[in-house]
């Protein structure tokens, strides 16, 4: 299993991390060790009947990192390059995230190796169920909430949901969050991983020293993340110049009227294309001078051969992972350039899906000015207190980002010790 693991880059990128915040943080080698591991790795097989009559076997993962805190919390994904490793470190740092945000999760995330998009509903609610079964034994309020993710949406919550329930005998919304409003889902669930990365850059670009009236912005993705990150600055008064999809690149070197791409998107399925914007190379465009530069799309976007070449002031981690270590060394080294780490950047997400389970729990539902308004203020202060962090002890963001959530993990652990 750990040679499997090792062998990944993205998990790579994780345990460096990882052990470098170990070692600032002296931990001994019992609490590293058990923070480092997840509590379980699960793989099933998920026969599915396709519409041609034939079956076919996917194959699914669930890592669940640490319920030490709680419950773990992490998103579902249907992609073609599912892999155990990656999904293992994207449960790592869904952990750092939550007890980054003191959040009762722990991390999670599972994947399902398939192409939504050359599946029809019908076979893509077959598989769900059958997944949500497969995992039944493992999941509950009090064990793992899922949440969508890359290829997933609430119409895929609404499936587990209702598997979930059937087999219990009655409704029980909290099993997941990024449900339709009609199952109890929140309002501002949707958008509320990009509000935070629109929130986070445009604080961050203020504190140092600039201004969201008359900024700029390129946004790398356009999906659920990217498109709300690049509508909510928008709302700000920052003019969005660049913005990419997987089919392509566009380029308005005044701006990108948003309301009008999202016409041309529902009619083509991409940005490219957009007849108010020049056609860029997507590399190039990250290139681009701007003041926020925005990853929402796959991780290690940015590496060691453009990190030298970015001209943003911010840049603001939609995606996870999606700046390398090597990329890390060279940014700081150059000390011009404000990160936002994605274990921050990005925990809009987590954080109002953590207000969606207890609205569950609590069978009231709030307004979305009132989970915006929550989730602006949580933010806002785990912001300060990663800032304050960093400056007194010398760290980078994204390592005093980390080593706060990686502390309060520590903390837990040795506070409940081991059981024999």
């Amino acid at each position: 299993m750990r040679e499997e693991l090792y062998k990944d880059p993205v998990f790579s990128m994780a345990m460096e991390q990882f052990n470098e915040v170990a070692d600032f943080l002296e931990l001994n080698d019992e609490i590293r060790e058990r923070c480092r591991w997840p509590k379980r790795w699960i793989t099933v097989s998920v026969p599915v009947r396709m519409d041609d009559g034939t079956t076919k076997v996917f194959h699914g993962h669930r890592v669940q990192h640490h319920l030490t805190r709680g419950p773990v919390k992490g998103g579902l994904r249907y992609h073609p390059e599912v892999k155990l490793g990656e999904i293992t470190a994207l449960a790592i740092w869904m952990t750092w995230k939550c007890a980054l945000m003191d959040l009762p999760f722990g991390g999670g995330k599972g994947g399902i190796a398939c192409d939504p998009s050359a599946m029809s509903t019908g076979e893509l609610e077959r598989l769900t169920r059958r997944f949500t079964m497969e995992m039944i034994p493992f999941i509950g309020p009090n064990i793992d909430v899922m949440a969508p993710d890359m290829g997933t949406n609430e119409q895929t919550m609404a499936w587990m949901t209702d598997t979930y329930s059937t087999h219990n005998g009655h409704l029980e919304p909290s099993i997941v969050t990024g449900k339709p409003l009609t199952l109890q889902g929140s309002p501002g669930r949707t958008k509320a991983t990009g509000h935070g990365v629109a929130f986070l850059a445009s604080s961050a670009l203020e504190q140092t020293g600039g201004s969201t009236q008359g900024a700029s912005a390129i946004v790398q993705g356009f999906g659920n993340v990217g498109s709300h990150t690049a509508h909510t600055l928008d709302t700000y008064g920052v003019a969005i110049k660049g913005i990419s999809d997987v089919h392509g690149a566009i380029w308005n070197d005044k701006q990108i009227h948003l309301a009008k791409l999202r016409k041309h998107l529902s009619k083509e399925g991409t940005v490219a294309g957009f007849a108010e914007a020049e056609t860029i190379d997507p590399q190039e465009m990250l290139h681009q001078k701007c003041d926020i530069l925005a990853p929402c799309a796959m991780d290690r976007a940015i590496h060691k051969d453009n990190a030298a070449k970015l001209q943003c002031r911010i840049l603001a981690e939609g995606a996870n992972g999606p700046t390398t270590p090597e990329a890390d060394r060279i940014l700081n080294e150059r000390g011009d350039v404000h990160i936002i780490p994605d274990v921050l950047c990005n925990a809009g997400g987590v954080t109002t899906s953590y207000f969606e389970w207890v609205q569950n729990l609590q069978r009231y539902r709030w307004t979305e000015r009132e989970v915006l308004t929550k989730l602006e203020t949580m933010l806002q202060r785990t912001q300060q207190q990663v800032r304050r962090y960093a400056e007194r002890h010398k760290l980078t963001q994204r390592t005093a980002a980390q080593a706060l959530g990686v502390c309060n993990v520590a903390k837990a652990k040795a506070t409940r010790g081991m059981f024999p």
